[in-house]
């Protein structure tokens, strides 16, 4: 969906806790120091791709901006919250992969 309205802008990384939901990641905000979630950083060419990935996100999912780093930069980026129920297994490193 993104390679075609969007460009790879690097690797970033957001305060947070990843889990294991099963067949994927949720990600939710954190305060401490040494919590990061790593991820993908991705410019989009049409805003009217949101929606989109509202729906793909889905329910348990809340659209948000968060300061995310990437090198020696912070950007403001959209990202999607894990708003669901608090099950599955810490990813202590951040990162699905």
């Amino acid at each position: 969906m993104l390679e075609d309205g969007a460009r790879f802008v690097g690797s970033g990384r957001v305060a947070g806790r990843l889990y294991d939901l099963g067949e994927y990641p949720g990600a939710v905000p954190s305060d401490e120091s040494d919590c990061w979630v790593e991820g993908e950083v991705w410019q989009l060419d049409d805003p009217q791709l949101l929606p989109l990935l509202d729906d793909y996100e889905g329910s348990e999912f809340e659209r948000a901006i968060a300061a995310v780093q990437t090198g020696n930069t912070v950007l403001d980026c959209s990202l999607y919250w894990y708003i669901g129920p608090p099950t599955g297994r810490l990813i202590a490193s951040g990162n699905w992969l």
